[in-house]
């Protein structure tokens, strides 16, 4: 089975656009190491989004 984590990204690693509104980390989704989503701006998101994708892979 896949797993699916968080990983986070500072400084020159954030995407420019996100950046130029003052963010300095941002957050993606990764599975196996993949980025399936983001980047988001809040963990909060970020772990959201790895709930939906966890529930989605286990009824799949």
């Amino acid at each position: 089975m896949p797993t699916v984590q968080i990983m986070s990204v500072i400084g020159s690693a954030v995407p420019t656009p996100l950046r130029k509104l003052g963010l300095l980390a941002c957050w993606y989704v990764v599975r196996d190491g993949e980025p399936i989503s983001g980047p988001l701006t809040s963990l909060s998101d970020a772990e959201a989004q790895r709930r939906r994708v966890s529930d989605f892979m286990l009824q799949a």
